[in-house]
């Protein structure tokens, strides 16, 4: 596999309740394969996670260039929540699809990109959960039930046990750039 040096990739954490392996599965694989991985969260104070991991994140939303980064991630876990009608995470990834960057969002993350509109007209998966495929379905994607699903240059995937597959496909999109 072709290594993808230098590539910068932002993954977003809510402040509380992100659910850990799909954080750091996915940068574990990126940052195996030669990506440069920065965690960004409402505040630059300890994040929890819903399985007990706490990490700081480097940089508040507030604060992010988007155009700095190859890739925007979004993970999730019950805290994810937080930026379901969160404008300015919106307009981050509005801002990411509109520079033709990759944005990937996993469990019921996804959410948080049908709500900005950027999943309208596209194939997405979401964790099946209490009114996470009307969301997205709401919003003009066409919901796919697959662990992982690949859609252009937007990545969603439903659950921690699709975490794997979701960071070797960031990678792989990524390597194609």
């Amino acid at each position: 596999m072709k290594p993808i040096e230098g590539k910068k990739v932002l993954m977003v954490i809510a402040p509380e309740k992100f659910r850990d392996e799909e954080l750091f599965k996915p940068k574990e694989i990126i940052e195996a394969n030669g990506g440069i991985v920065t965690i960004a969260s409402l505040k630059a104070r300890p994040c929890t996670g819903m399985m007990g991991a706490t990490i700081t994140p480097d940089i508040e939303i507030i604060d992010v260039p988007v155009d700095a980064y190859d890739a925007i991630i979004f993970v999730g876990g019950n805290g994810a929540e937080v930026y379901f009608k969160n404008e300015m995470v919106h307009n981050m990834a509005r801002k990411a699809v509109e520079q033709g960057k990759l944005v990937g969002a996993i469990c019921i993350a996804p959410c948080i990109l049908a709500n900005a509109g950027v999943l309208h007209g596209k194939n997405a998966t979401v964790f099946f959960g209490t009114g996470y495929v009307e969301t997205i379905k709401g919003n003009g994607a066409t919901y796919t039930g697959e662990k992982v699903t690949v859609d252009g240059k937007i990545i969603t995937a439903n659950g921690p046990m699709a975490a794997k597959e979701f960071g070797i496909a960031i990678v792989e999109a990524l390597r194609e750039e």
